[in-house]
């Protein structure tokens, strides 16, 4: 399996900026946390243009969060952009503004989680760990297990299947699981796989089986038209213009249509620390 997918993934790989020879440990931190639930489409030109101004922690670490919300752009779950200013002020603090190399480092790091944690350590520093998104998942899922698709979370057994397939090689371990992402990705996706594309075709469990339907009932995507989502969405679009304080009525005019969601989506900005109230009913991005 190894040598057959690595030789397809030399031949189909993706030239991704986070993936260059040149690239460095921030990039990849910041590639692996803004392709959270965020096609690689949408990411591509907003982490250009965040490794631009902030190319190194220490340069996002100066800024006041609510910068970080403001170069988020349109990206989703703009918690994402307060974690990792929170991160890069961690890695200056307890680092030196250098990126820690090790997984556990990595995992005490504010919003850093157990895959981002690996990801950084394989792909920035070539270290030997188990890689689990969901791509990853469903190709040893499908290959290996012999089902349609994985559990809705990572479960013991499927660690452990993932650990007993690397390579023992850690620069090998490293592109195996690069390679295994991006097969998932492009060939054995969900909905629509290509198994005639496949390399593992003709060795594949679940294809062999005939492709057995999955068990469980597949999870709908989140809808977005008329969500709290949506209504948070527009809120922040104004907030990250070029005023600095807006005024409350400035916000109702982004959701005119339903003042009581509204009212409820500015509120979970301001929980979740994407917006500060002043006082007169104007609000900001956060400064501290």
């Amino acid at each position: 399996m190894h040598d057959t997918v690595i030789a397809w993934y030399r031949n189909h790989a993706r030239d991704l900026p986070w993936r260059s020879p040149d690239r460095r440990p921030w990039g990849v931190l910041v590639s692996e946390v803004m392709l959270q639930q965020t096609p690689v489409t949408r990411v591509e030109p907003v982490w250009r243009a965040w490794l631009t101004r902030w190319p190194e922690p220490a340069d996002l670490a100066a800024e006041e969060p609510g910068e970080a919300i403001r170069g988020w752009g349109r990206l989703g779950y703009p918690r994402r952009a307060l974690r990792l200013h929170a991160a890069a002020n961690a890695i200056v603090e307890r680092h030196g503004g250098a990126v820690p190399t090790s997984y556990h480092e990595l995992l005490a790091l504010p919003g850093v989680g157990d895959y981002t944690a690996a990801a950084t350590a394989v792909f920035a520093f070539g270290h030997r760990h188990a890689v689990l998104d969901t791509n990853v998942r469903r190709v040893l899922a499908r290959a290996v297990a012999g089902v349609a698709r994985p559990s809705p979370t990572t479960t013991a057994a499927e660690r452990r299947r993932a650990e007993s397939l690397m390579p023992e090689d850690a620069a090998t371990a490293a592109t195996w699981a690069v390679a295994v992402m991006e097969l998932g990705a492009l060939v054995c996706t969900a909905r629509s796989p290509r198994c005639d594309a496949c390399p593992l075709a003709t060795a594949c469990t679940w294809r062999l089986a005939g492709a057995p339907a999955a068990v469980s009932p597949t999870r709908r995507g989140q809808p977005w038209s008329g969500t709290d989502r949506q209504a948070r969405g527009r809120l922040l679009a104004v907030m990250r213009g070029d005023e600095r304080i807006v005024e409350k009525a400035r916000l109702d005019g982004a959701w005119p249509q339903d003042p009581v969601q509204r009212e409820r989506a500015l509120a979970a900005l301001v929980t979740d620390g994407l917006l500060e109230p002043l006082a007169g009913g104007r609000y900001r991005l956060p400064v501290g």
